[in-house]
């Protein structure tokens, strides 16, 4: 079982987040993507938060599917199903089966700092196809707005990322918005978090 303290500490903001986008929705049985889970934390958690909600976790690596399936064990959640392999770069197809219009939500959080550009274009590639109408998808994560990265830190925290791979990096808003946009989705909502986080709300047309 895998421990995230940053987890630990943005859950509840997140949760909060969630509850407000699906607030309308909450009188009927939801179901939810989440791309790259990573430990778990944060899936275990909403699902006690949200027990409206069915929720697909997810991650490319084999340690944190292990550790989600630790997470769901200890906490008995009964809304989380079994983690799936799941390379968000690819193609929708490939997304462990999922099929077309299958998904109420997708959240992907801290995802796309660490990710390449052909990830960022599988997300809302896929998201475009296996969201339903007004389906939701929410990033979380640290971004660029207009090409400009503030303050100072989130800049070091830029050319950090960079230098351990090239092509992860904190992506520019404006560029997430046009992927968006080209997948038949619109930005709806850009929300303030803690540290300079942001919460990006976008809606299937």
């Amino acid at each position: 079982m895998l421990l995230s303290p940053q987890a630990e500490r943005n859950w509840e903001s997140l949760c909060s987040v969630l509850e407000d986008v699906l607030e309308e929705e909450s009188h009927r049985q939801l179901f939810a993507l989440e791309l790259g889970s990573g430990t778990g934390q944060h899936v275990v958690r909403f699902a006690q938060k949200m027990p409206f909600v069915t929720w697909q976790p997810s991650d490319i690596k084999e340690e944190s599917r292990e550790s989600i399936k630790a997470y769901i064990a200890a906490t008995h959640a009964k809304t989380v199903l079994h983690p799936v392999h799941l390379d968000a770069s690819e193609p929708w197809e490939k997304w462990a089966g999922l099929p077309r219009s299958s998904c109420d939500v997708i959240i992907a959080i801290n995802l796309l700092q660490y990710s390449s550009f052909k990830t960022a274009q599988g997300v809302f590639g896929g998201a475009g196809q296996i969201l339903k109408q007004n389906g939701l998808l929410m990033t979380y994560g640290v971004y660029a707005v207009n090409g400009i990265i503030t303050p100072s830190c989130n800049e070091h925290l830029d050319e950090e990322l960079r230098k351990t791979n090239p092509e992860w990096g904190l992506p520019d808003v404006d560029v997430l918005r046009q992927l968006a946009y080209g997948n038949g989705l619109r930005m709806e909502r850009m929300i303030e978090m803690e540290e300079f986080y942001k919460c990006l709300i976008f809606r299937k047309l």
